[in-house]
C-alpha cells in the first residue's frame, strides 16, 4: 500500500513527466505492464485493473492518467518510437537499408516485442486512436531513415527527386506482410531480399514520381 501511495501521488496529466522523476517512474512502470498484459493476452486482454496491478500502482492513477486500454497503447508506441535504435550511417545505402531490415525482422521475430506488434497492430484494425498512435509510431522511425536515402542521393547513388520515405517503407513493407497478413516465417534472407530490392529499385528510379 505505502508503494502504491507514493506512486498515486506522483501522477500527473500526460506531458508533464519529469525525466527521472517518479512520474517518469510511475510511466515506465506502467508501459513495462502494459508489454507483459500484451504479450500474454494480446490487445482484448488489456485490461486498466491488470495492468495497474502488475505495474504496483494504484487503480486510479492508471485511469486518471491513460483512461482506457487504447490510450496505454498510444501512449507505449510513442515510449517505443522514442526509445527505438538511431538509423544507421555508414556511407552506403545499401548497408544502411540492410540494417534496417535486419532492425525489423530482429523486432518482429523477438519473443517479447513480436507478440506486442502482433497485439498492437491488431489493435489499429479496430480501434482508431490506436490506429492513429500507430502510423505515429511508423511516421517516427520512417522519418529517423530518411537521411540515409537523402544522403545516398548526395553521392549519386539514386537518382535525384527520390522519394526518401518510399524508400524506407519498401525495406519494411515486405517484412511485415509475412509477419501481420500471411504470417509466414521471417528468416534473415527475407531481411537480406527486402534491403536489396529496395536498393535495386530506388537506383533503377522507381520511387522518383516520373
Amino acid at each position: 500500500m505505502e508503494h502504491n501511495s507514493r506512486l498515486e501521488a506522483a501522477s500527473l496529466t500526460p506531458g508533464t513527466v519529469r525525466p527521472g522523476g517518479r512520474t517518469a517512474k510511475v510511466r515506465a512502470a506502467v508501459l513495462e505492464a502494459t508489454q507483459e498484459v500484451l504479450v500474454e493476452g494480446g490487445f482484448h486482454g488489456l485490461n486498466l485493473d491488470r495492468v495497474a496491478a502488475r505495474a504496483g500502482v494504484g487503480k486510479t492513477t492508471v485511469y486518471r492518467r491513460w483512461g482506457s486500454a487504447a490510450a496505454l497503447v498510444a501512449d507505449l508506441l510513442r515510449d517505443m518510437a522514442e526509445q527505438s535504435v538511431p538509423a544507421a550511417d555508414t556511407g552506403s545505402l545499401e548497408a544502411d537499408l540492410l540494417a534496417n531490415a535486419h532492425l525489423v525482422r530482429q523486432t518482429l521475430t523477438d519473443p517479447r516485442m513480436g507478440p506486442v506488434f502482433q497485439a498492437v497492430i491488431a489493435a489499429a484494425a479496430c480501434d482508431e486512436e490506436c490506429a492513429t498512435a500507430l502510423n505515429g509510431f511508423y511516421a517516427t522511425r520512417i522519418r529517423e531513415w530518411v537521411p540515409c536515402v537523402e544522403r545516398a542521393a548526395g553521392r549519386g547513388e539514386v537518382p535525384a527527386g527520390t522519394d526518401a520515405g518510399e524508400v524506407v517503407r519498401a525495406v519494411s513493407a515486405p517484412l511485415y506482410y509475412r509477419f501481420a497478413v500471411s504470417r509466414e516465417p521471417l528468416g534473415e534472407t527475407d531481411a537480406v531480399r527486402a534491403a536489396g530490392a529496395a536498393v535495386a529499385a530506388a537506383k533503377a528510379g522507381s520511387f522518383t514520381g516520373n
